[in-house]
């Protein structure tokens, strides 16, 4: 079985938010969602697919702030790794200290035992150090990284509650999994374990 994935470059800093396709049972993913964009909306219906469900990497507004759109949208949850839970519910603190106004806070629910896209499994790896709850989700030869791994670097650890320490200990996990798997990062172009392995 095999997948398709179309990245969506979107505001407030230019994330990317990835819509994932089972292309045997149509069903459909979101990864991450910074903001609300009918463009989304017309590319999941051109491809005759159905959203089944939103996925968060971790709770910066910025990789959220579209979710409650597209939950009332689809009528779909939207999960999150349950150690982000602080971040997400201090969002406006963040906004507000950034120059934003403040917003909703989308009513993620916490991430299920099991994840499946069509019969593959979406496995859970968790990746504190940017955030405290942040996980990629590895998706046959995919992986989506959130704000932990980009192209020849990782996500910022000069932030509250970022850790030093435990990205890196993260990255070297990451960095063990198969050379050929593609890396679809929060922001930026993509890249592979492969090219990245010896860098932390």
């Amino acid at each position: 079985m095999s997948l398709t994935i179309h990245t969506f470059t979107e505001p407030p800093l230019d994330n990317n938010n990835y819509v994932v396709i089972d292309d045997q049972s149509h069903e459909a993913i979101l990864i991450d969602c910074s903001a609300p964009d009918e463009k989304i909306v017309d590319y999941i219906a051109r491809q005759g697919a159905t959203l089944k469900y939103i996925l968060i990497t971790h709770a910066h507004f910025d990789h959220v702030l579209g979710a409650g759109w597209f939950m009332k949208k689809y009528q779909v949850p939207a999960y999150l790794n349950t150690g982000d839970f602080p971040l997400l519910h201090d969002m406006n603190s963040w906004l507000t200290g950034m120059g934003y106004a403040a917003q909703t806070i989308p009513e993620l629910l916490p991430l299920p035992e099991q994840l499946l896209i069509g019969e593959s499994p979406v496995r859970v790896i968790q990746t504190p150090g940017h955030t405290p709850g942040g996980v990629c989700y590895l998706i046959k030869n995919h992986l989506f990284a959130g704000d932990t791994l980009f192209k020849g670097t990782h996500g910022r650890v000069d932030i509250p509650m970022s850790n030093p320490d435990a990205i890196y200990e993260s990255l070297r996990m990451l960095l063990q999994l198969p050379e050929d798997i593609i890396v679809h990062p929060g922001h930026g172009q993509p890249t592979r374990i492969g090219d990245e392995k010896g860098k932390y």
